[in-house]
């Protein structure tokens, strides 16, 4: 699974990259993943490679749980999981001290604190 993800990434990167594009969106991280297989399996075998996989991310925006659930037909989790999973992805992310960015709030608020987050991202390269 983290090597899949890491092949789509630099598959992402490779176009982004002809096309000029300044940025690659990632809707998982190889660190939730990990927090998931811990979470659901009891299996912490993924955070090692995780941890290193997600060294290649320049920021992490970390989406607040502040806003409604809605189910997508994939997911076996819901509400009831999305304050500890968001606290572990946290844990991590100080551990390692890796560069994030909490995003909540709603709609145009939340957007807002996304492209806040780039923009400071934006200057530091």
């Amino acid at each position: 699974m983290l090597a899949m993800q890491r092949s789509m990434e630099l598959a992402a990167q490779a176009q982004a990259a002809a096309q000029r594009s300044a940025f690659v969106f990632c809707d998982t991280a190889p660190l939730l993943t990990a927090i998931y297989s811990d979470l659901i399996f009891g299996d912490r075998s993924l955070h090692a490679q995780a941890r290193t996989l997600h060294l290649n991310y320049a920021l992490t925006l970390l989406l607040e749980p502040d806003i409604a659930w809605i189910a997508d037909g994939l997911q076996r989790d819901g509400e009831h999981v999305r304050k500890p999973v968001t606290h572990m992805l946290q844990q991590e992310l100080a551990v390692l001290a890796l560069p994030h960015a909490a995003i909540a709030g709603q709609g145009e608020q939340r957007l807002a604190a996304a492209i806040e987050a780039l923009q400071v991202l934006d200057t530091r390269t």
